[in-house]
């Protein structure tokens, strides 16, 4: 009982944390419902969110779709070689430790003092195998060997944009350089009506990776409403069923959309390259209050 009362205490008396940081301003925000959890956010956007004493609990929508591709990637329980291109709270990376032990894994944060910020006041399980390094994504991404990778996660926002050199088919065709023949790409993505960044998106990696497919909101689909997708492709078939069954069993259902329905989904959206790239559309102010 003396442990429970203390984490009544502690969830009462927990006040958020607000630090400015290279990205803008940083807030770390209590859990009410968790007692050592946190949501991160930045210039008001939710970014991630962390429970440090389950840290395979997943909270946002989005991050629960990625939870299912790390569970997919391999066998369960299996060590993989994972690269996490964005760290935020280092939701995910916290999250294939927990459910894949020994993994060896790599995060690519430019924003230094964000990691500061979260390595003080989140501290990482000493035994995870996590290193952090502190530069733009696709420099980052341009260091790692050929063939390293099982995973790769890319889920990188400036504020609540992803930056143009991150949506081009130069930057997929060095993701799929640093990926096993059997890894695979996993990209969180945000669009709202008419999906024009989002269709830009698939064809893009359409001519990088000969299997795709797209987990989302069926309201985010149908171009109803500003939200997340996330984009999986790969050098070898999927397991599709599967994904989509967790999927459709979240609290917040979602869609699987994969091959003619989503060359149908693409509509014939050109291929974005280094040169005609541009950074995501920005959210409407009213999709965080």
């Amino acid at each position: 009982m003396g442990g429970v009362a203390r984490n009544r205490r502690e969830r009462q008396t927990r006040e958020a944390l607000v630090e400015e940081v290279d990205g803008g301003l940083a807030e770390l925000m209590p859990d009410r419902e968790r007692p050592r959890a946190w949501t991160l956010l930045v210039d008001g956007a939710p970014q991630s969110h962390v429970d440090l004493d389950d840290p395979a609990y997943l909270d946002f929508e989005y991050q629960r779709r990625l939870g299912h591709i790390a569970d997919l990637v391999a066998p369960p329980g299996r060590p993989v070689h994972a690269l996490h291109l964005g760290g935020g709270a280092l939701t995910l990376a916290r999250y294939v430790a927990a459910t894949r032990p020994r993994s060896t894994q790599q995060v690519v944060e430019r924003d230094t003092a964000l990691v500061q910020l979260v390595r003080r006041a989140l501290p990482l399980d000493p035994a995870a195998r996590i290193r952090v390094r502190g530069t733009d994504a696709r420099e980052g991404l341009a260091k790692t060997p050929d063939g390293w990778a099982d995973l790769v996660i890319a889920d990188v926002f400036s504020g609540a944009r992803t930056p143009a050199h991150l949506t081009s088919a130069e930057f997929l065709a060095d993701i799929r350089r640093v990926l096993k023949p059997t890894g695979w790409y996993a990209a969180n993505l945000a669009d709202g009506p008419p999906l024009a960044y989002l269709r830009g998106q698939l064809a893009t990696a359409a001519t990088v990776f000969p299997e795709l497919a797209l987990v989302a909101d069926p309201a985010v689909l149908r171009g109803k409403r500003f939200g997340n997708a996330v984009l999986l492709g790969a050098g070898q078939p999927l397991p599709v069923a599967e994904l989509t069954r967790r999927s459709a069993a979240d609290p917040h259902p979602a869609r699987v959309e994969h091959g003619r329905a989503l060359i149908d989904f693409s509509g014939g959206a050109a291929a974005v390259t280094d040169a005609s790239a541009v950074a995501s559309p920005a959210p409407p102010s009213s999709v965080f209050r």
